[in-house]
Parts: structure tokens; sequence; C-alpha cells
């Protein structure tokens, strides 16, 4: 070949430069879209639960506000002064809103109760903004592909939202969305803040710390991660010492394993068909305001269950370490593996809250972003999972309490679908591809020469 005649490289740049510009892939919908579809999503959820049954924002009402409005007015403070079932930060958003809600309280009138009204509305504002500052995180990407998939992301969760309803957005389990997103966001870059937001998420819902699991597991950085969680874990133990919590300091661990058999729990499904012949039936247990099952069997399934639960967490950890040192990608590896934690933890659960379902909403957020093509089947079934859960709680929710079979076979769909998801999130794990050495180049021998 002459040295004027031009190469491939060059005549590819002539072609393109020929052809014009080379068109720039399209960002998804545009941020203003969104962002629109943030606030009314939001609007839905915080104002839908109050045309509807079983009076979803039961517990926002009922319970977190008396919890805080007794902690500020020299009462009982939870988790310090008496043993709680949450973790002793869960009361930290609460007393954010109870102090909005002394700012609104004068703006609305006719409250059915001392700060009622306003307080829900006040803890409504509260998740908004956590969701917001989430939001914002996950639509910071700059390039095209990028943000594409980054917008995709934020749609799905505005789905998920309103697919879920009430339930989202008036429980403590959603002050720990946006910070689980924002730590699978910063794992690969600031795996340290990242352990810390996690940490911070388990000390107001345990669920963040599967995350946790994850990312020692299949990530570098383990060090500085326990360092990270173990700094926050020791202030808050200082803190919670200094103010005297030291006697209750893990009530919540306590409280837990205390529990009954709650009705909506994944094991329960069996027991839960019972009621239909009269075997077992449903109680109400008035020191941990749930709803549970008594009967033959029911306390074997629960003595069952938490130890299944550990079983499980380890066996999927060590799956994923074992994929991961065969030389699969790490940030493959991350969402199905923390999927697969977050379904154990809820479908080895003895408590089967409605809101423990927003759990898998960060890692499939993360899978989303991570490992795009294989998030499809698994998101589609949160969503349908999400929209069984709401049909069961609040909309029949009252019929679930007087052991209807319509509402039972609606619930046990919801709860093949949690086992469905997590079998789905195991075989992700398996079928993740693993990165093969290149095998050495075989030597020609030398030929000889007559």
């Amino acid at each position: 070949m002459s040295g004027a005649e031009p190469t491939g490289a060059t005549r590819a740049a002539q072609t393109r430069a020929a052809a014009g510009p080379t068109p720039v892939r399209r960002a998804g919908l545009p941020l203003a879209v969104l962002w629109a579809a943030f606030v009314l999503a939001h609007l839905y959820v915080a104002t839908v639960g109050w045309w509807m049954p079983a009076l979803p924002m039961g517990d926002t009402v009922f319970v977190y506000e008396p919890w805080s409005r007794n902690a500020l007015g020299g009462g009982a403070v939870v988790g310090i002064t008496e043993s709680w079932v949450y973790p002793q930060l869960a009361l930290l958003p609460m007393l954010l809103a109870q102090g909005i809600s002394q700012l609104l309280h004068p703006l609305i009138p006719g409250a059915y109760a001392v700060g009622s009204a306003s307080y829900v509305v006040a803890w409504s504002i509260l998740i908004t903004i956590l969701d917001a500052v989430g939001f914002a995180f996950l639509l910071r990407g700059r390039r095209a592909a990028r943000s594409r998939i980054r917008r995709g992301a934020a749609l799905f969760w505005m789905a998920a939202l309103v697919a879920l309803g009430p339930i989202a957005m008036f429980r403590i389990d959603a002050v720990t969305v946006p910070l689980a997103l924002i730590g699978g966001l910063w794992l690969f870059s600031r795996p340290a803040v990242a352990s810390a937001l996690f940490t911070v998420g388990a000390w107001i819902k345990i669920w963040p710390g599967a995350l946790f699991v994850a990312a020692l597991a299949l990530l570098r950085g383990r060090i500085r991660m326990i360092v990270s969680a173990a700094i926050v874990t020791f202030v808050v133990v200082l803190g919670l010492v200094l103010l005297g919590g030291g006697r209750n300091l893990l009530g919540f661990l306590s409280q837990m394993s205390g529990r009954g058999l709650q009705i909506e729990a994944v094991g329960a499904t069996p027991l839960l068909w019972l009621t239909q012949t009269g075997v077992t039936r449903i109680e109400y247990d008035r020191q941990i305001l749930t709803f549970q099952l008594a009967g033959p069997g029911v306390d074997l399934a629960a003595a069952v269950l938490t130890p299944l639960m550990a079983l499980a967490v380890l066996a999927i950890a060590g799956l994923a370490l074992w994929k991961l040192r065969s030389g699969a990608s790490a940030r493959r590896l991350l969402p199905a593996t923390a999927l697969a934690l977050v379904a154990v933890l809820i479908a080895c659960n003895k408590v089967g809250s409605p809101q423990f379902q927003v759990w898998m909403l960060a890692p499939i957020l993360l899978w989303w972003l991570f490992d795009g093509p294989r998030v499809r089947v698994p998101a589609v079934l949160v969503l349908v999972d999400y929209l069984f859960t709401q049909a069961v709680y609040p909309v029949v929710y009252d019929g679930l309490l007087r052991a209807e079979a319509l509402p039972i076979a609606l619930l046990s769909v919801r709860n093949i679908l949690v086992v469905v998801i997590c079998v789905i999130a195991i075989r992700a794990i398996v079928r993740t591809p693993v990165r093969r050495a290149a095998a050495p180049a075989r030597e020609v021998p030398e030929t000889r020469r007559s």
C-alpha cells in the first residue's frame, strides 16, 4: 500500500463526514416531564388514601404521631426510656414530621385528633422531600445513554409508587428508600459513604443491611466499608447511651424475636387458608398492634422462619461470592444479589406488613442502572407484586380480617410473587456471565531447514 492511499480509519472518517453530523441518541423523556411525573405521583399517593378503606395512613396517625408527641412533650421516649419495635433512629423522621406538623396545624382546621391531620400532611411533605433528593441523585447522569437509562429508572420508580399506593409513603420504610438508593449509586465511587448510608438506614429499618451485605461480599474496599459502618454504629450507640437508652439499645431485636406469625407473612399463607375450615384463626395482638394467626402449627412455622432466613442470606451471599471469584462482574452481580437478599428478608419474615414490599424498589432501580438488559422480568414482576399488595391493603383488607376467600387468594398471589422474584434474582446470580481468561497461544515448533 502506498503512503498516499487512505487507511480504513481514514475512509470511515471521510464517510461519516460526507453523511453529515452523527445523530445524538435521544436521552429519553425530558427532565421537566419526569419531575412533573414525580410531583403528580406523590400528590396522588399522598391524597388517595383519604378516600380508601382501612385508613392506610393509620400507623402515621395513630402510632407515629403519639410517639413523637410524647417524646417532645416530656413523656416516654420509645427506644430510650422503653423498649421499641424499631431501631432507635426511626424516631428522628417522626420527630421531624412532628415539627413540620406544628407549623401546619393552625392552617388545617377540623383535625380529628390533636395534630393528627397536620401530622399526616407533614409526613407526606417529609417523604416527598427525601424522595426528591433521591430522584435528583438518580437523574444527575450527563451522557445521553446513561441519562436515558436513569430516566427510565426514574419513571419506573414513579410507576411503582403509584402501583403500591399510600403504603409506599405512610410508613417508616419510605424514609429508607432514598437512603438505600443514594448509597447504591455511590457504592463504586464512594464505598465508605455508601456504607454509612446503609448503616443509617439499618438503624431506621433493618433491611438496608442487606445491601451492605451484598456490597461487602462483592466489592473491593471492604475494610473502608466496615470501618465506616462501625463509626456510624459507634456514634449512634454512644448517643443512645448518653441519653439513657443503654438498657433498651437492642430492644428492637427482642421485640422482633417475640412476635408471632402475622397474617400477611409469606410463611403464613398455607395456615391462613386453614381459617376457612376453622383450624386456625385471626387474632389481634394489642402489644405490637398487629393481626396474627393462632392455632395448630403457627408457633412451629414462626420458629422455623428466622433460622431459615439466616441460612438463606448466607447461601445467597456465598453464591454471589463464588460467582465473583469465578470471574463474574461485581457490577452485574450486585443488584441481583441485593434483590435476592431483600426478597428473602420478606419471604422468611414472621411479619408480612405490606410496606415491606417497598424494600425491593432500591435493588430494582440499581439493577436497572447496572445491568439493564436483565432487569425487565423482575421489574415487571415487582410492579405486579405492588398492584396485588395495594389490592390487599387497603382495598380488601377488611375482608382479609374476616378471613374471606377472595382477599386470601389475592394475598396468596402476592406472596407467591415474592418467592418468584427471589428465585429469579438467584437465577440471575447463577447466570451472570463469567469472564474467561484468554487461553495461552499454542507454540508452533520451528521447522528445521534441510
